[in-house]
Protein backbone atom coordinates (compact mmCIF):
# COMPACT_ATOMS: atom_id res chain seq x y z
CA UNK A 1 0.00 0.00 0.00
CA UNK A 2 2.31 2.79 1.00
CA UNK A 3 6.33 2.14 -0.56
CA UNK A 4 9.16 4.62 0.63
CA UNK A 5 12.27 4.28 -0.80
CA UNK A 6 15.36 6.60 -0.19
CA UNK A 7 13.10 9.56 1.25
CA UNK A 8 14.87 12.57 2.10
CA UNK A 9 14.09 15.98 2.91
CA UNK A 10 16.25 19.12 3.34
CA UNK A 11 14.93 22.46 4.66
CA UNK A 12 17.75 24.68 3.14
CA UNK A 13 20.87 23.11 5.10
CA UNK A 14 18.67 21.32 8.08
CA UNK A 15 18.14 17.77 7.22
CA UNK A 16 14.93 16.49 8.87
CA UNK A 17 14.89 13.05 6.95
CA UNK A 18 17.49 11.27 5.54
CA UNK A 19 17.75 8.48 3.35
CA UNK A 20 14.46 6.65 5.06
CA UNK A 21 12.91 3.46 3.42
CA UNK A 22 10.10 1.58 4.54
CA UNK A 23 7.00 0.17 3.62
CA UNK A 24 3.26 -0.55 4.74
CA UNK A 25 1.21 -3.50 4.02
CA UNK A 26 -2.53 -2.53 3.11
CA UNK A 27 -4.67 -3.16 6.62
CA UNK A 28 -1.89 -2.64 8.85
CA UNK A 29 -1.71 -0.26 11.77
CA UNK A 30 2.00 1.43 11.79
CA UNK A 31 3.03 3.53 14.83
CA UNK A 32 5.80 6.29 13.86
CA UNK A 33 7.71 7.25 16.95
CA UNK A 34 10.43 9.26 17.97
CA UNK A 35 11.50 12.53 19.99
CA UNK A 36 10.96 15.93 19.03
CA UNK A 37 12.62 16.72 15.94
CA UNK A 38 13.00 13.26 15.02
CA UNK A 39 11.35 13.93 11.11
CA UNK A 40 8.50 11.87 12.29
CA UNK A 41 5.89 14.53 11.75
CA UNK A 42 8.06 15.56 8.12
CA UNK A 43 7.77 11.64 6.93
CA UNK A 44 3.74 12.19 7.43
CA UNK A 45 3.30 15.31 5.57
CA UNK A 46 5.31 13.94 2.74
CA UNK A 47 3.48 10.86 2.53
CA UNK A 48 -0.17 12.97 3.09
CA UNK A 49 0.93 15.13 -0.03
CA UNK A 50 1.36 18.32 1.90
CA UNK A 51 5.09 18.78 1.52
CA UNK A 52 7.24 17.04 -1.76
CA UNK A 53 10.37 15.00 -0.96
CA UNK A 54 13.97 16.67 -2.07
CA UNK A 55 14.99 13.13 -2.77
CA UNK A 56 13.76 9.48 -2.97
CA UNK A 57 10.55 8.37 -4.07
CA UNK A 58 7.19 7.38 -2.07
CA UNK A 59 4.56 5.51 -3.99
CA UNK A 60 0.60 4.87 -2.40
CA UNK A 61 -1.86 2.52 -3.73
CA UNK A 62 0.30 2.72 -7.26
CA UNK A 63 0.24 6.25 -7.41
CA UNK A 64 3.45 8.33 -6.71
CA UNK A 65 3.69 11.40 -4.57
CA UNK A 66 4.95 14.20 -6.83
CA UNK A 67 3.42 13.38 -9.96
CA UNK A 68 -0.02 12.14 -8.64
CA UNK A 69 -0.63 13.86 -5.62
CA UNK A 70 -4.11 15.01 -5.83
CA UNK A 71 -5.22 11.09 -6.66
CA UNK A 72 -2.93 10.63 -3.20
CA UNK A 73 -4.98 12.81 -1.64
CA UNK A 74 -8.60 11.74 -2.31
CA UNK A 75 -7.81 8.42 -0.86
CA UNK A 76 -5.89 9.69 2.06
CA UNK A 77 -7.28 11.33 5.19
CA UNK A 78 -4.50 13.29 7.55
CA UNK A 79 -5.15 14.61 10.97
CA UNK A 80 -2.26 17.10 11.80
CA UNK A 81 -1.73 17.40 15.35
CA UNK A 82 -2.59 21.09 15.38
CA UNK A 83 -6.45 20.65 13.58
CA UNK A 84 -6.74 23.74 11.48
CA UNK A 85 -10.69 24.39 12.04
CA UNK A 86 -12.60 26.89 11.23
CA UNK A 87 -13.88 28.14 14.31
CA UNK A 88 -16.57 30.25 13.37
CA UNK A 89 -18.92 27.22 11.80
CA UNK A 90 -21.07 24.78 13.31
CA UNK A 91 -19.41 21.10 13.18
CA UNK A 92 -22.60 19.54 11.07
CA UNK A 93 -21.63 22.90 8.81
CA UNK A 94 -17.65 22.34 8.68
CA UNK A 95 -18.23 18.72 7.68
CA UNK A 96 -20.23 19.22 5.03
CA UNK A 97 -17.88 22.03 3.70
CA UNK A 98 -15.09 19.37 3.82
CA UNK A 99 -17.00 16.64 2.40
CA UNK A 100 -17.63 18.81 -0.55
CA UNK A 101 -14.09 20.19 -0.67
CA UNK A 102 -12.97 16.18 -0.96
CA UNK A 103 -15.40 15.24 -3.90
CA UNK A 104 -18.33 14.00 -1.62
CA UNK A 105 -22.00 15.37 -3.06
CA UNK A 106 -25.10 15.24 -2.29
CA UNK A 107 -26.85 11.89 -0.66
CA UNK A 108 -23.70 10.23 -0.06
CA UNK A 109 -22.15 13.55 1.47
CA UNK A 110 -25.25 13.74 4.00
CA UNK A 111 -24.33 10.19 4.68
CA UNK A 112 -20.74 10.59 4.93
CA UNK A 113 -21.19 13.43 7.58
CA UNK A 114 -23.89 11.38 9.74
CA UNK A 115 -21.48 9.06 9.69
CA UNK A 116 -18.66 10.38 10.90
CA UNK A 117 -20.21 12.19 13.25
CA UNK A 118 -21.80 9.11 15.00
CA UNK A 119 -18.39 7.32 15.07
CA UNK A 120 -16.38 9.77 16.55
CA UNK A 121 -19.26 10.63 18.78
CA UNK A 122 -20.43 14.11 17.73
CA UNK A 123 -23.62 13.77 17.16
CA UNK A 124 -24.91 15.76 20.30
CA UNK A 125 -22.66 18.44 19.29
CA UNK A 126 -23.46 18.93 15.55
CA UNK A 127 -25.00 22.18 15.75
CA UNK A 128 -22.63 23.67 18.27
CA UNK A 129 -20.13 26.44 16.96
CA UNK A 130 -16.44 24.79 16.51
CA UNK A 131 -14.71 27.73 18.71
CA UNK A 132 -16.63 26.97 21.76
CA UNK A 133 -15.84 23.07 21.82
CA UNK A 134 -12.98 21.57 24.21
CA UNK A 135 -10.23 21.03 22.75
CA UNK A 136 -10.82 17.04 22.90
CA UNK A 137 -14.03 17.89 20.82
CA UNK A 138 -11.87 19.82 18.01
CA UNK A 139 -9.53 17.11 18.18
CA UNK A 140 -12.64 14.50 17.28
CA UNK A 141 -13.64 17.17 14.43
CA UNK A 142 -10.44 16.78 12.75
CA UNK A 143 -10.81 13.00 12.86
CA UNK A 144 -14.16 12.91 11.69
CA UNK A 145 -12.95 15.53 8.84
CA UNK A 146 -10.40 12.86 8.16
CA UNK A 147 -12.80 10.47 7.75
CA UNK A 148 -15.55 12.00 5.65
CA UNK A 149 -14.34 10.90 2.24
CA UNK A 150 -14.03 7.42 3.59
CA UNK A 151 -10.17 7.48 2.79
CA UNK A 152 -8.23 4.34 1.63
CA UNK A 153 -5.50 5.55 3.70
CA UNK A 154 -5.50 7.33 7.24
CA UNK A 155 -2.58 9.54 8.66
CA UNK A 156 -2.82 10.65 12.36
CA UNK A 157 -0.67 13.01 14.05
CA UNK A 158 -1.07 12.10 17.98
CA UNK A 159 -5.18 11.26 17.32
CA UNK A 160 -5.55 11.27 21.41
CA UNK A 161 -4.18 14.52 22.79
CA UNK A 162 -6.49 16.54 24.40
CA UNK A 163 -8.74 13.81 25.10
CA UNK A 164 -10.07 12.34 28.60
CA UNK A 165 -9.34 9.25 29.42
CA UNK A 166 -12.85 7.83 28.25
CA UNK A 167 -12.47 9.46 25.01
CA UNK A 168 -8.77 8.27 24.49
CA UNK A 169 -10.27 5.07 24.74
CA UNK A 170 -13.25 5.46 22.45
CA UNK A 171 -10.85 6.61 19.98
CA UNK A 172 -8.60 3.77 20.57
CA UNK A 173 -11.05 1.10 19.81
CA UNK A 174 -12.36 3.26 16.57
CA UNK A 175 -8.73 3.60 14.72
CA UNK A 176 -8.47 -0.44 15.97
CA UNK A 177 -12.18 -1.18 13.70
CA UNK A 178 -11.08 1.49 11.35
CA UNK A 179 -8.06 -0.77 10.49
CA UNK A 180 -10.40 -3.39 9.29
CA UNK A 181 -10.92 -1.47 5.99
CA UNK A 182 -8.29 1.31 6.19
CA UNK A 183 -4.67 1.58 6.46
CA UNK A 184 -3.07 3.29 9.36
CA UNK A 185 -0.34 5.42 10.64
CA UNK A 186 -0.38 7.15 13.52
CA UNK A 187 1.90 8.97 15.24
CA UNK A 188 2.12 9.45 19.20
CA UNK A 189 4.29 10.30 22.40
CA UNK A 190 2.20 7.65 24.02
CA UNK A 191 4.01 4.49 24.12
CA UNK A 192 1.81 2.20 25.85
CA UNK A 193 -0.92 3.04 23.16
CA UNK A 194 1.42 1.92 20.51
CA UNK A 195 1.87 -1.38 22.43
CA UNK A 196 -2.32 -1.67 22.07
CA UNK A 197 -3.03 -0.28 18.72
CA UNK A 198 0.09 -0.49 16.28
CA UNK A 199 1.30 -4.04 14.77
CA UNK A 200 4.29 -2.49 13.86
CA UNK A 201 6.65 0.20 14.90
CA UNK A 202 8.74 2.57 13.25
CA UNK A 203 11.26 4.53 15.52
CA UNK A 204 13.28 8.01 13.97
CA UNK A 205 15.92 9.14 15.74
CA UNK A 206 17.32 12.06 14.39
CA UNK A 207 15.57 11.79 10.15
CA UNK A 208 17.00 8.05 10.50
CA UNK A 209 14.83 5.06 10.98
CA UNK A 210 16.71 3.45 13.60
CA UNK A 211 14.69 0.21 14.49
CA UNK A 212 11.43 -1.18 12.94
CA UNK A 213 9.54 -4.60 14.18
CA UNK A 214 6.58 -5.38 16.19
CA UNK A 215 6.33 -3.84 19.47
CA UNK A 216 7.03 -7.34 21.29
CA UNK A 217 9.94 -7.63 19.03
CA UNK A 218 11.66 -4.70 19.11
CA UNK A 219 11.94 -5.40 22.96
CA UNK A 220 14.56 -8.14 21.95
CA UNK A 221 16.37 -5.73 19.93
CA UNK A 222 18.57 -4.52 22.85
CA UNK A 223 19.68 -7.07 25.01
CA UNK A 224 17.89 -7.72 28.25
CA UNK A 225 19.07 -7.64 31.71
CA UNK A 226 18.04 -9.85 35.02
CA UNK A 227 17.56 -6.69 37.70
CA UNK A 228 17.16 -6.99 41.46
CA UNK A 229 16.16 -4.75 44.14
CA UNK A 230 17.20 -4.85 47.53
CA UNK A 231 16.14 -2.86 50.96
CA UNK A 232 18.73 -3.52 53.52
CA UNK A 233 20.61 -1.39 56.30
CA UNK A 234 24.49 -0.30 56.69
CA UNK A 235 26.42 2.26 54.97
CA UNK A 236 25.39 2.99 51.81
CA UNK A 237 28.97 3.33 50.06
CA UNK A 238 30.40 0.07 51.65
CA UNK A 239 27.04 -1.88 50.41
CA UNK A 240 27.56 -0.70 46.77
CA UNK A 241 31.33 -1.44 46.73
CA UNK A 242 31.15 -5.17 48.13
CA UNK A 243 27.87 -5.92 45.47
CA UNK A 244 29.28 -4.24 42.66
CA UNK A 245 32.10 -6.86 43.14
CA UNK A 246 29.49 -9.88 42.81
CA UNK A 247 29.70 -12.01 39.70
CA UNK A 248 27.03 -11.11 37.33
CA UNK A 249 26.63 -7.46 38.56
CA UNK A 250 27.88 -4.72 35.74
CA UNK A 251 26.20 -2.26 38.05
CA UNK A 252 25.25 -1.20 41.51
CA UNK A 253 22.83 2.37 42.36
CA UNK A 254 21.49 3.46 45.25
CA UNK A 255 19.50 5.91 47.27
CA UNK A 256 18.57 6.09 51.43
CA UNK A 257 15.76 6.42 53.26
CA UNK A 258 16.14 7.10 56.93
CA UNK A 259 17.82 3.91 58.25
CA UNK A 260 17.07 1.78 55.19
CA UNK A 261 19.08 1.89 51.59
CA UNK A 262 17.19 0.67 48.58
CA UNK A 263 19.60 -0.94 45.89
CA UNK A 264 19.43 -1.37 42.33
CA UNK A 265 21.69 -4.01 40.45
CA UNK A 266 22.10 -4.47 36.72
CA UNK A 267 23.03 -7.81 36.06
CA UNK A 268 23.66 -10.01 33.35
CA UNK A 269 20.93 -11.95 31.50
CA UNK A 270 20.87 -15.04 32.96
CA UNK A 271 22.25 -14.29 36.28
CA UNK A 272 20.91 -14.63 39.52
CA UNK A 273 22.60 -13.14 42.38
CA UNK A 274 20.14 -13.14 44.93
CA UNK A 275 21.43 -16.06 47.00
CA UNK A 276 25.49 -14.62 47.12
CA UNK A 277 23.71 -10.78 47.90
CA UNK A 278 21.60 -12.55 50.91
CA UNK A 279 25.30 -14.43 52.24
CA UNK A 280 27.15 -10.86 51.82
CA UNK A 281 24.28 -9.38 53.81
CA UNK A 282 24.49 -11.99 56.98
CA UNK A 283 28.40 -11.67 56.66
CA UNK A 284 28.31 -8.12 57.08
CA UNK A 285 25.34 -7.82 59.27
CA UNK A 286 23.60 -5.54 57.43
CA UNK A 287 19.96 -6.11 57.91
CA UNK A 288 17.93 -7.07 54.67
CA UNK A 289 14.31 -6.41 54.78
CA UNK A 290 13.51 -7.03 50.77
CA UNK A 291 15.56 -8.84 48.08
CA UNK A 292 13.23 -9.15 44.63
CA UNK A 293 13.29 -9.42 40.78
CA UNK A 294 12.62 -6.65 38.80
CA UNK A 295 10.31 -6.43 35.57
CA UNK A 296 12.77 -6.14 32.86
CA UNK A 297 12.44 -3.49 30.42
CA UNK A 298 9.54 -2.38 28.68
CA UNK A 299 8.44 -0.89 25.52
CA UNK A 300 9.98 2.97 27.26
CA UNK A 301 12.82 1.82 27.89
CA UNK A 302 13.72 0.41 24.50
CA UNK A 303 12.77 3.70 22.85
CA UNK A 304 14.75 5.74 25.30
CA UNK A 305 17.84 3.55 24.47
CA UNK A 306 17.44 3.86 20.80
CA UNK A 307 16.52 7.68 20.76
CA UNK A 308 18.96 8.93 23.84
CA UNK A 309 21.37 11.06 23.06
CA UNK A 310 25.10 10.12 22.43
CA UNK A 311 27.87 11.58 23.87
CA UNK A 312 29.03 14.98 22.65
CA UNK A 313 32.28 14.75 19.75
Amino acid sequence: MIQVEHLTKHFGKSVAVDNISFSIARGEIVGLLGPNGAGKTTTMRILSCFLPPSKGSVTIAGLDAVTDSLEIRRITGYMPENVPLYPEMRVNEYLHFRAKLKGVYGILRRQRVNQVLELCGLTDVAKFIIGRLSKGYRQRVGLADALVHDPQILILDEPTIGLDPNQIRQTRALILDLAKQHTVVLSTHILPEVEMLCSRVLIMNKGHIVASDTPDLLKGLIKGYSRFEAELGGPLDPILARFSTVKGVIKATGQTQGEWNTIFLECLKDADVRAELSAIAAENKWPLRELRSSPGRNFEDIFAELTREGPAS
